[in-house]
């Protein structure tokens, strides 16, 4: 084998097509496109274009509503708190919030607060400031002597 003799295998890669460049070369004049038209100029988007037909996102019912001023609360089970505190991520002594559980991995992001749900069982007792609570996390936060606090809705 010589190195001026080393070739791709056959079919291995292709030309690129060499648009306008002659009626001989198969993809001249026209370049491919056809004849006229919007589709046949550069930048055409006809995205939900039928045809002049009524597009069907037109005929279809308008159904409910996205309301702007809506809060999104990030949800965190007691469970969730147990194991953070059973893991060491979170200390039950100090006082938690929010910005605590994010620190400490309990929680990814804040969006409008934390919103605190009473599935799972809690051992420890802890003081947390929260923006909803549900009944049955308040009733065992006081049940093992702890308190919450709650900042809104």
């Amino acid at each position: 084998m010589k190195l001026n003799e080393i070739r791709d295998n056959h079919g291995a890669t292709h030309a690129r097509k060499r648009r306008g460049r002659g009626i001989g070369s198969g993809l001249g004049k026209t370049g491919g496109r056809g004849h006229k038209g919007q589709k046949s100029r550069s930048g055409v988007a006809l995205a939900t274009f039928e045809g002049g037909q009524m597009p069907i996102y037109r005929r279809l019912p308008m159904r409910g509503f996205t309301n702007p001023s809506r809060k999104r609360y990030v949800e965190v089970t007691l469970e969730r708190l147990q194991r953070a505190i059973d893991s060491g991520r979170l200390d039950a002594s100090q006082a938690m919030t929010g910005e605590t559980l994010r620190e400490a991995g309990v929680i990814r992001r804040l969006r409008d607060g934390v919103s605190l749900l009473g599935s799972g069982d809690l051992a420890a007792r802890i003081e947390i400031t929260v923006a909803r609570v549900t009944k049955s996390a308040r009733r065992q936060i006081e049940e093992q002597g702890g308190t919450v606090n709650v900042t809104a809705g």
